[in-house]
């Protein structure tokens, strides 16, 4: 297919995706997927990292769809979603390290065992606390994403369920654990999610 057609195909792919199509959702998503890995992955040096940012991508082109404009470049403005994506999680991380120091800081004993554990349950039980908040159906999907590594297309084919709402569960688990983190936890609400998404 010449580039020429490939546009005009894409163009109509996204002019059905503002429009609700789940079919040209899912092959846009499928056209992209290995292209914004790649150039995730060439920042992140994470698969994992990399996988979550395109889905969340995703997650919200579909959330955004009807405000997309069919006429602009597509490419241009997923390609500067992940960008963006990509850069609050290099921040993300540098933030994350810098939180680990000064927990240690501040313990009893930075060398003593006994210290440790006792903060590794704390957050453990905060965690276990916080993902009791979701619904069944959202601690399922946490599970099948963050435990047992499924991609999002792995999980709507395993439920029988779409892409999207795979996603929009996803993105409505990690409002609801950031929100009851900011009100019960003393650390940083985002650094124990990190943590959870990390399987701490």
């Amino acid at each position: 297919m010449q580039t020429s057609e490939k546009q005009i195909d894409e163009h109509t792919l996204v002019l059905r995706l503002t429009q609700g199509d789940e079919e040209a959702f899912c092959e846009l998503y499928a056209a992209y997927k290995n292209r914004l890995l790649y150039f995730a992955m060439r920042f992140l040096k994470s698969r994992e990292f990399a996988e979550d940012i395109f889905q969340d991508a995703f997650t919200l082109i579909w959330q955004g769809r009807k405000f997309i404009d069919p006429n602009a470049s597509f490419s241009s403005y997923l390609y500067t979603i992940v960008r963006n994506r990509i850069l609050n999680q290099l921040r993300d991380m540098e933030h994350q390290a810098h939180l680990k120091e000064q927990i240690l800081a501040h313990a009893v004993d930075y060398s003593n065992e006994t210290s440790e554990k006792i903060l590794a349950n704390d957050l453990h039980q905060l965690i276990s606390d916080a993902l009791q908040q979701l619904t069944t159906r959202q601690r399922e999907i946490f599970r099948m994403s963050r435990e047992e590594q499924m991609s999002h297309r792995e999980i709507a084919e395993a439920l029988g369920i779409s892409i999207y709402t795979v996603q929009e569960h996803i993105s409505s688990s990690l409002q609801v654990l950031r929100t009851y983190l900011k009100k019960h936890a003393a650390l940083s609400a985002d650094f124990i999610l990190l943590l959870i998404c990390l399987n701490y």
